[in-house]
């Protein structure tokens, strides 16, 4: 874990504070963000008549990306004549290669995509570059070989990772646990830079909250539920006498994983403080009245990236408005008194 000092998380904090202050999106020009993007034929001119927009979507099956398409084929609904063609593809890299070669041949008039992995950003741009299709990374940073990134709708994943962080370190010190009685348990995939911010963000968040640091314990996962309560199992066992935990992780499949192998384990709910980032599997717990380790979560709306990222391709489209460079959504911290009335869909 990298070592954050005091007066640079403060600073992103006040930043990202900026950023998540509307649910709307936050358009960031190009030139006051200093980024170069890759905007696509945006003076190619706009278009009339109906539009067909594919949205390929990593682990599709999951709820928060189920909710992202959703959101997207509500926003086309709003808008009137535009067709959104959304392609599950799983954790396959080379699916995602196959299924952008196969929307592009079918002349799709725009791409939004949320990639498998990163690696494969540059051939990715490059293709819908080839073929003059207007393209949008969703939820990852995806960058061209030269490093420029395309235009981006998601959320600021350092300041998600600091409120998770912060409501860990609330929760820690209202429960009067001690660093020596303790381990943080830190559950993401690795080589996800979405993921690293997240959990650094937390870390340096809590860190910052509190003066006895506990040692963090990091796992690697795929951002599973089932891969990370199979990792936890090892850490669990290795560090037998430890009374108390924190868990944190890059979503709440990681969090929620992590939460079950603990209490699997014999670990009562009481000694586990789990904070979630998603809040649409925390809530399974709440929903059903269950005493759990999942005490909090931090709410993103799936929903909400996909509405901005078919807004802003349309406006590209019909309307020659160039694609903002950068797009952030609203989140906050909801738990069991208070996820139902924020909206947080839970099934």
């Amino acid at each position: 874990m990298n070592v954050i000092s005091r007066s640079s998380t403060r600073q992103r904090r006040r930043m990202g504070a900026l950023a998540v202050a509307v649910i709307a999106i936050v358009g960031l020009s190009a030139c006051s963000s200093g980024m170069e993007t890759n905007e696509g034929p945006a003076a190619a001119g706009p278009k009339s008549g109906k539009l067909t927009i594919a949205y390929l979507q990593k682990q599709g099956d999951q709820q928060y990306f189920v909710d992202q398409a959703d959101g997207a084929k509500a926003a086309a609904a709003e808008l009137g004549d535009v067709d959104i063609k959304v392609v599950n593809l799983g954790t396959d890299s080379n699916k995602a290669i196959s299924e952008l070669d196969s929307v592009i041949a079918q002349k799709v008039d725009g791409i939004v995509i949320v990639v498998p992995d990163q690696q494969i950003g540059p051939q990715v741009i490059e293709a819908a570059k080839a073929a003059g299709i207007p393209l949008m990374a969703s939820d990852d940073i995806i960058a061209d070989a030269s490093g420029a990134e395309a235009p981006f709708s998601g959320f600021d994943g350092t300041s998600m990772g600091e409120l998770v962080g912060g409501e860990a370190a609330r929760l820690y010190a209202e429960a009067g646990w001690t660093a020596a009685d303790t381990r943080i348990i830190s559950a993401y995939k690795q080589d996800l830079t979405a993921c690293t911010q997240r959990v650094e963000g937390a870390a340096a968040s809590f860190g910052e909250a509190v003066s006895d640091m506990p040692e963090v314990v990091d796992i690697g996962t795929d951002n599973s539920a089932t891969d990370a309560q199979n990792k936890a199992g090892a850490i669990i066992t290795a560090n037998a006498g430890v009374k108390n935990w924190v868990v944190w992780g890059c979503n709440d499949e990681s969090e929620t994983g992590v939460v079950t192998a603990l209490q699997n384990s014999g670990v009562a709910p009481a000694n586990i403080i789990g904070v979630g980032l998603g809040a649409y599997l925390t809530c399974k717990d709440w929903a059903a009245g269950q005493d759990t380790g999942n005490k909090a979560s931090l709410f993103i709306s799936g929903a909400e990236v996909g509405k901005a990222a078919i807004n802003s391709m349309v406006g590209l489209l019909r309307d020659g408005t160039a694609l903002p460079p950068v797009s952030i959504a609203n989140t906050e911290i909801v738990n069991a008194d208070n996820w139902e009335e924020k909206g947080v869909v839970c099934t």
